[in-house]
């Protein structure tokens, strides 16, 4: 299960697509924009988001410029962006249960398996395969597209 780090996160990066829609490689079409602007239009609590903006830049996912007219926008067009790397940025590696974990070759072992293999390992297994096979085939842009179409058809 993603935690609310990855449901917040995603709705920040959503809203800077939103609002960088029509500029070039990314920047915001209207400037950056400033965190307090997303927490209060995503109804997000500030502080949170202040600390996923971190992971964000940390992973080259958004930029961020200081002062007056500061704020964050898109490292890259949302078009460049995977679902994989915003989640792999908030929630490290993506496991669908505890006991299922990465080893440094990507392969999945359980924590409980000893001398038996464990019986769920298959479905698990095909889980995260399916979910990291999802979040690597949709983009950022993708994500946002149907809410851009919604705005213009309401404007």
């Amino acid at each position: 299960m993603f935690s609310t780090k990855a449901e917040y996160g995603i709705r920040v990066m959503a809203h800077l697509a939103r609002h960088a829609d029509g500029a070039e490689g990314g920047a915001a079409a209207n400037g950056p924009i400033s965190l307090g602007s997303i927490a209060d239009a995503e109804g997000l609590p500030l502080a949170y988001l202040e600390h996923l903006v971190q992971r964000l830049r940390k992973a080259q996912l958004v930029e961020s410029r200081r002062g007056a007219h500061g704020g964050y926008t898109l490292a890259r067009p949302a078009a460049d962006i995977t679902m994989a790397e915003v989640v792999a940025a908030l929630e490290g590696n993506i496991a669908p249960i505890e006991c299922i974990t990465a080893d440094a070759d990507g392969v999945l072992t359980c924590a409980r398996e000893g001398a038996e293999p464990c019986s769920t390992k298959l479905l698990w297994t095909r889980v995260q395969g399916s979910i990291v096979r999802t979040l690597n085939e949709m983009t950022l842009d993708d994500l946002v597209q149907p809410l851009r179409k919604k705005e213009h058809v309401t404007a």
